[in-house]
């Protein structure tokens, strides 16, 4: 089969990287693409916001399937409108994809049909949420959210009442992420540690992927303002058996449930940001309707079954029927970052090493933000790679991981050094624990 994905990041980089492992997939295309992501599939140039030239693109080069990464073309409808000349995509529509677009929409769903998420409230207007700030100091830590798409940056954690009066004035006032700030959700801050569960869904049917942990603050110890995330590790020890079974009961069944009964058909890939508390409990943080990134640089390397085979039972409608399967490994996946991101950054840095970290055993590169200039790869956005290393234990996978990281190079790199560390504390915790229990 002929399959196209959309979009120019890591994360489609390692859906291209998958999807090419299929013996049933013949060509792979990928609009726009980067430099990684050249050297196995063919890239085009298109704009992805031109849904017309994509569809006509579709044809002609009969594209049996069509992925999207990306949650803006998803959020304008580019499954509704692809759907519409009968050709097959893997995503949700417009509809569904405003679990992402909207926090308001999202976060009133799941007050609607009973999902655990934290007490909120909903602003439109900067004065009135400020007013809100200043009657009701006692609810600082506060997280101020903006609640259209800001590319993983329009969450802003306020220790205090100061802060909180900042962040709605940078988000509403000054539009620092434009129209996305037009509504605002200030949100209890929930204490716990983070998971990331992606679901592959179909109607009501669904799949639990292997749960993993995003990085989101820029510098080490979760320090810093946040970023579309710094890394990622997977299996995530906090997702244990009991807290998986609890956020298969308590949010993917009402979530989907609740969905129908509004009238909409979830089909795709669901993301939910979740904080675990101590005793266990899952909360949901936000909501994706795509892979995460960089979630799935350490997640579809650990996918034993084919993602294709995945892709065509969603689609389908008979997900149930498709068996999930997933390598007895661990994953851990470090992003090089341009310097002075998630703030301004320069372009244009040539990058080195690259080949020989690709060559190491047990290590992939995932290209996020390059572009080839003559003979050089150089960096184009503020996540530059993933390098992710593959280990049989997550000790291992770090030791991988930061060795390939080692070989590469380019002007103001930086990158977080204690990725997957939280894991070790993890297990090293549940160690204890089991020893006082015996």
């Amino acid at each position: 089969m002929n399959v196209l994905v959309i979009g120019s990041g890591g994360r489609e980089h390692a859906m291209v990287w998958k999807i090419k492992q299929s013996p049933k997939v013949k060509s792979v295309y990928c609009i726009p693409g980067n430099a990684g992501i050249a050297t196995i599939a063919e890239c085009v140039d298109i704009k992805i916001s031109d849904f017309n030239t994509l569809g006509d693109f579709a044809v002609n080069k009969k594209v049996d399937f069509t992925i999207v990464g990306p949650e803006v073309p998803l959020s304008e409808g580019i499954v509704d409108y692809f759907e519409s000349r009968g050709l097959k995509i893997f995503g949700p529509n417009k509809a569904a994809a405003q679990l992402e677009a909207s926090k308001v929409f999202s976060k009133h769903i799941m007050k609607k049909y009973g999902v655990p998420t934290a007490d909120y409230e909903v602003f439109v207007d900067s004065s009135a949420a400020q007013e809100y700030i200043n009657n009701h100091p006692d609810t600082c830590p506060l997280v101020v959210k903006a609640s259209g798409l800001a590319a993983g940056k329009g969450v802003i954690v306020c220790m205090s009442k100061g802060e909180a009066l900042a962040a709605v004035k940078r988000i509403m006032d000054d539009k620092a992420f434009g129209a996305a700030g037009k509504e605002v959700v200030l949100e209890q801050f929930l204490h716990g540690e983070e998971a990331s569960i992606m679901v592959f869904v179909s109607g009501q049917q669904y799949k639990i992927m292997i749960a993993a942990q995003d990085h989101k603050r820029v510098f080490d110890n979760d320090e810093g303002p946040n970023t579309g995330g710094m890394g990622a590790y997977a299996p995530a020890p906090v997702a244990t058996t009991s807290v998986l079974k609890k956020v298969e009961e308590r949010i993917i069944k009402p979530l989907l449930a609740g969905l129908e009964k509004e009238g909409i058909v979830y089909k795709g890939v669901l993301y939910a940001g979740l904080m675990i508390t101590e005793g266990g409990d899952p909360f949901v943080i936000e909501f994706n309707c795509r892979f995460g990134d960089p979630e799935t640089e350490v997640v579809l390397p650990l996918l034993k079954t084919g993602l294709m085979d995945i892709v065509e039972s969603v689609v389908s409608g008979k997900l149930d029927k498709q068996r999930v399967e997933w390598y007895n490994k661990t994953a851990v996946s470090v992003v090089l970052a341009s310097g002075g991101y998630p703030g301004d950054y320069e372009k244009n840095k040539a990058i080195s090493g690259l080949a020989n970290a690709s060559k190491m055993k047990d290590i992939t590169v995932f290209h996020a933000g390059t572009a080839q200039k003559g003979n050089d790869v150089v960096t184009s956005g503020g996540r530059v790679l993933a390098v992710t290393g593959l280990g049989n234990t997550i000790a291992e996978a770090i030791k991988l991981a930061y060795s390939a990281v080692k070989q590469i190079k380019f002007d103001g790199m930086q990158y977080r050094t204690d990725i997957g560390g939280k894991a070790i504390i993890s297990r090293q915790s549940s160690a204890i624990s089991r020893q006082t229990e015996d």
